[in-house]
Formats: C-alpha cells, sequence, structure tokens
C-alpha cells in the first residue's frame, strides 16, 4: 500500500463512525487483494503473500467487530470464514482464482455497508482528533490539505 493511500485511510478512520469504519475496512481489503494481484502477475511471491496475510488481518477485524445479538451476524461470520479459507488456498496454491472469489464476496458487502453507512448519523468513534480542510489551491486542478492548529487540548489525554 502506497504512503498516500496510508495517509488517506488515516485520515478516514479519524474522522469515521463506527459503520464507516467497517467500510473503511472493506476498502483496505479490497486494496490489499490488489496488491496481492500485482505480486502475482510480477512473479513477486512474498509480496503475493504480505498482500494475502494483510488480507487476512482485516478478515480477522471484522470478524471481530461483529455484534452476535443480531440475526445476521452469523451469516457474516460464515462469509468471513469462507473468505479466509479461500485466501489460504491462494496462498498454498499460489493462485488468484481464489482472490477473485473473495474479491466479489467482499465488494457485494462493501456495497451494502456503504449504503448502511450513508444512513448512520452518528458521531465519528474518534473524538480530539485534528481538523482537516480541503480545498482547491492557486494551483491548476490540485488539492491541498491543510490542517487547522487546535491547541494543546487536541490528542490523547488520560
Amino acid at each position: 500500500m502506497t504512503k498516500e493511500l496510508k495517509q488517506q485511510f488515516t485520515l478516514k478512520i479519524t474522522q469515521a463512525n463506527k459503520s464507516q469504519l467497517v467500510v473503511i475496512l472493506y476498502e483496505m481489503l479490497l486494496a490489499y487483494l490488489e496488491e496481492a494481484r500485482e505480486a502475482y502477475e510480477k512473479d513477486d511471491r512474498n509480496n503475493f503473500r504480505e498482500g494475502i496475510r494483510k488480507s487476512r488481518g482485516c478478515l480477522n477485524e471484522l470478524m471481530a467487530s461483529l455484534h452476535f445479538e443480531y440475526e445476521p451476524a452469523m451469516n457474516l461470520l460464515q462469509l468471513y470464514l469462507y473468505a479466509n479459507r479461500e485466501l489460504a488456498r491462494a496462498d498454498i496454491r499460489n493462485s488468484t482464482k481464489e482472490l477473485e472469489h473473495v474479491e466479489t464476496v467482499m465488494k457485494k458487502l462493501h456495497g451494502a455497508y456503504e449504503e448502511i453507512s450513508r444512513q448512520d448519523s452518528s458521531d465519528s468513534v474518534m473524538s480530539n482528533t485534528q481538523a482537516v480542510y480541503a480545498g482547491l489551491t492557486y494551483g491548476k486542478n490540485t488539492l491541498t490539505e491543510s490542517l487547522a492548529y487546535q491547541g494543546s487540548e487536541r490528542g490523547f489525554r488520560a
């Protein structure tokens, strides 16, 4: 994952509510699957395995975030376990066919959670974070982010 993409995910996470965090996890998982596919095409076995490992990490976070008091949680768990098995097969077989299966399922779930997150008006999970303002600068079609100073009251407090 590029440094810029990591920064984008970090920024999204600081501003996200609970349902948006799930959407971000799906986006990260899909990005890692793409990295694994690109590594496979370059015959880079180590980065292929690393992409799969990171994808499985995202899946583990998704499984850990399930609330089993709600009915769909068990169905989601079964889908996540299926995806985890497919990723293990891809790693063992050194194949991208299984990655395609996982990607198909995860894209559908991503779309569903994206729709849910649009309806979720709850506050962001992280509070007391630095405000980020984005807008067009004097440069031609460039986007600049500026961070507003928020004093010593920002960040972790014990």
